[in-house]
């Protein structure tokens, strides 16, 4: 059995950071020490880590890998090294794709191909659709982490319009389920509204202005109202508003909650302002919102109303992300920067470090309710990072990871820099270079 002693690092883990020791025996965390350690076994690997975080991996619950059928913009094996590259160990990928997932052979077609080609762990949520209901009911729901709608039309348009239908899935599905909230009508009716007043060729400014704050709420609001009424657990991913933030609590601790809310990073980082600067590299949905919104979601993070922080990465090619507001893809790649991205927010005094492990790491784990991840825990899936906080390295071409080959953090520099990644025991990042031996474990929910 391979051993590994991670030594003299400052470990930041259920809300402490203290120096310490974390044993490697396998794929599992065989022991956690604080202070002085006993003598290792002459068969393990030591690293020093002094003057490093030690944290557990960052689980992502929301990503588009694009496998199948959009593959020139990335594929499972393309964004999971970029994962690994970025402290991110476990992700949960969308069904989006082509074709979306929302039959079982299209799901265990993913759960193989992950199998094959994936550094990090995996798992996939499966779509919903205004007629899919016999194949929900025939879910393993150890293997799946919810069922993903979308409320408002994206990226590969599996938009669950027909009232009838929602009805049908909230009160029958028996699982959580994930939203993508942006009232179609209002959408239709900003767009008809400002290309009326300006013509078709909108700049990337007036993308926020058509999916608006009241986009997101209509469609929030009404999944909240349905989730009530009948009982359902309701995760609303990307929120970007502040007024959506009523929608929430933080009342009661998260296992006792039945509603749910993420924040992604770009929300936490950029504001309607930075347009300007970034243009359609910055285009999402849902859209970037004002520096007031940033400052609440940012808060919510803070005070327990958003319960978790994720990514929404979904990678174009740069070509397809050009044109007017209406015609650009919508959506970049982030995982590769996430952890990095919320550690500079905490060196900044956003966030403290503590808090950033229990949003990207703690807390995903438990919303899921994931097998044994998410935690520095002895018995726990040795899914760890080594990160120095005192780099300084600056996002260019020639580190970025992802198929697509661009970031809209290009130029930007940063203060701290993932030195190292295990998932499930192996080093499967290091200093730079991603260890493609390495394959991760399909992720079981409890």
């Amino acid at each position: 059995m391979n051993r590994t002693w991670i030594k003299n690092a400052s470990i930041i883990n259920e809300g402490r950071t203290f120096t310490g020791s974390v044993l490697i025996e396998g794929d599992k965390i065989a022991a956690v020490y604080e202070g002085a350690v006993p003598a290792s076994a002459d068969d393990a690997t030591v690293i020093d880590a002094t003057g490093k975080f030690l944290l557990p991996g960052v689980i992502d619950d929301q990503v588009h890998f694009r496998e199948p059928g959009l593959t020139h913009k990335g594929d499972i094996a393309s964004e999971s090294r970029a994962a690994v590259a970025g402290g991110v160990t476990t992700f949960m990928d969308m069904p989006n794709t082509k074709p979306q997932t929302t039959t079982l052979a299209d799901l265990e077609w993913k759960w193989q191909r992950a199998a094959e080609t994936s550094v990090a762990n995996y798992s996939f949520f499966f779509g919903g659709t205004n007629e899919n209901m016999d194949e929900i009911r025939k879910l393993d729901r150890s293997r799946v982490p919810g069922l993903k709608l979308f409320l408002g039309s994206s990226t590969g348009n599996m938009l669950v319009d027909k009232k009838e239908s929602l009805e049908r899935i909230f009160s029958e599905a028996g699982m959580l389920i994930a939203i993508h909230a942006e009232k179609e009508e209002v959408i239709k009716r900003n767009i008809a509204h400002y290309t009326g007043l300006y013509g078709e060729d909108l700049d990337i400014s007036f993308h926020s202005k058509i999916r608006s704050e009241e986009a997101c709420y209509a469609s929030s609001s009404e999944a909240v109202e349905l989730a009530d009424r009948l009982g359902s657990r309701l995760h609303i991913l990307h929120l970007s508003t502040a007024k959506e933030l009523s929608l929430l609590s933080n009342q009661c601790p998260l296992s006792e909650k039945k509603i749910t809310g993420e924040v992604c990073v770009h929300h936490l980082w950029f504001h309607d302002g930075d347009y300007e600067q970034f243009g359609n590299r910055i285009k999402w949905n849902p859209s970037i919102k004002t520096l007031a919104d940033r400052t609440a979601l940012r808060e919510a993070v803070n005070n327990n109303t958003i319960d978790i922080v994720a990514t929404d990465h979904a990678p174009h090619l740069l070509s397809e992300k050009e044109g007017s507001c209406l015609k650009a893809a919508s959506g970049g790649p982030l995982i590769q920067h996430s952890l990095i991205i919320m550690l500079e927010l905490a060196m900044e005094g956003r966030f403290t470090y503590e808090k950033v492990v229990e949003k990207m790491a703690h807390m995903p784990a438990e919303l899921f309710r994931i097998d044994r991840r998410g935690y520095i825990r002895p018995g726990y899936y040795a899914d760890l990072v080594l990160v120095d906080p005192k780099e300084t390295w600056t996002v260019a071409k020639e580190n970025i990871l992802y198929k697509c080959g661009w970031s809209p953090f290009e130029g930007y520099t940063f203060h701290h820099a993932v030195w190292k990644t295990f998932v499930n025991g192996q080093l499967a990042y290091d200093n730079g270079q991603v260890n493609d031996g390495v394959r991760g474990k399909e992720t079981r929910y409890n």
